[in-house]
């Protein structure tokens, strides 16, 4: 059996809902009806029965259309100005709405008995309109706390949710960069060129350093300047370039970076992703190409996919997917033919 909740129980396209809301106003009408120690007619207590139902359907669908798409990954302080906002526009639009219905209500009310129009309309101004007022302020105040009281437990959680994200990237990455297979290959590498060529030996070390550097140091911020990742990139790929040269290329079409902000180490976890899934000879070389696109930054590679694949670390596409949702409320977009692979990651300002 499923948990009761607030969120459920505001749920318009749940009939159990509708229930409550008939069961909560039929309250409300008997405790104003003991209140009035009987005085109100039957005819009375059905009437504000119907309408004080139909006050509050109108109140919970207007505050689920101006509250629902608050779930965006933005800044605490951004995220309290949007909601204030929003709480005024729902102050306002109901008391609209609820200032229509009544006007509607008292008319169709006095046209039965027989009253006429200015009538009618002068004395709910003049009798009714300061304590209708008073109830409805009132009334929509109540709900509109308990909509931002659910709208901060959402950001908490999610607030909650990226940081666990977070420790598990910056873990898991850690652990993708410091395998065995990678550390072996490095290693000998580094042994070969000790011999062979110390001086391109010490660049290799430098640049294997300066990648195990940024990755401790950026691995658990949430963004981070665009030309950051694009130097990183560069000396990811010289590591790769010095074990594979002829095999793989690089090309990066991007003179400016600007004010651009991205995820850590994702230029760098689809470049491992193209090395690790695609094929690599002197004959068919595997060709890495990274460009900016409509505030996104592309990383492209020919298909030339292994015959045996090696076993995913639990990085991967899925885990980058994700970060980028938590972080940024967008999506990591994919897509591959039958010749190329292209991911699009978004870029902040």
């Amino acid at each position: 059996m499923k948990r009761f909740t607030l969120e459920r129980f505001l749920d318009q396209r749940k009939p159990f809902s509708h229930l409550l809301y008939v069961l909560i106003t039929a309250v409300v009408v008997f405790l104003v009806a003991i209140e009035n120690r009987g005085s109100m007619a039957f005819t009375d207590i059905i009437s504000f029965f119907f309408l004080g139902l139909l006050q509050l359907e109108i109140f919970i669908l207007v505050a689920r259309m101006i509250f629902k798409d608050l779930n965006t990954s933005i800044t605490g302080r951004e995220f309290t100005r949007i909601l204030l906002t929003r709480f005024v526009e729902f102050i306002a639009l109901c008391f609209v709405a609820a200032f229509v219905l009544i006007l509607i209500f008292e008319l169709i009310i006095g046209l039965i008995n027989g009253a006429e129009t200015s009538v009618i309309i002068s004395n709910f101004f003049r009798n009714e309109f300061s304590g209708w007022f008073k109830s409805t302020l009132g009334g929509l105040s109540f709900g509109a706390i308990v909509f931002i009281v659910i709208q901060w437990q959402d950001a908490l959680r999610r607030e909650q949710k990226l940081r666990e994200e977070n420790l598990v990237f910056q873990n898991e990455t850690l652990k993708s960069q410091i395998n065995p297979h990678f550390l072996f290959n490095s290693l000998n590498t580094v042994s070969s060129l000790i011999q062979s060529d110390p001086e391109k030996a010490e660049i290799f070390i430098n640049n294997l350093s300066s990648v195990y550097r940024y990755v401790l140091e950026n691995g658990q911020k949430d963004m981070v300047p665009l030309q950051s990742e694009l130097d990183l990139l560069n000396r990811y790929f010289d590591l790769h370039r010095v074990r594979d040269e002829g095999k793989i290329s690089l090309t990066i079409d991007y003179t400016d970076a600007g004010d651009y902000r991205i995820i850590p180490v994702s230029l760098q976890i689809l470049l491992e992703n193209a090395v690790k899934h695609n094929a690599a000879t002197r004959q068919n070389p595997l060709k890495i190409s990274v460009f900016f696109e409509d505030q996104h930054v592309v990383v492209s590679n020919n298909l030339q996919k292994k015959a045996t694949q090696l076993k995913s670390t639990g990085i991967g596409l899925r885990n980058l997917s994700e970060r980028i949702r938590l972080v940024m409320g967008k999506s990591l977009i994919i897509e591959e033919t039958d010749n190329y692979f292209t991911a699009k990651i978004p870029l902040s300002k």
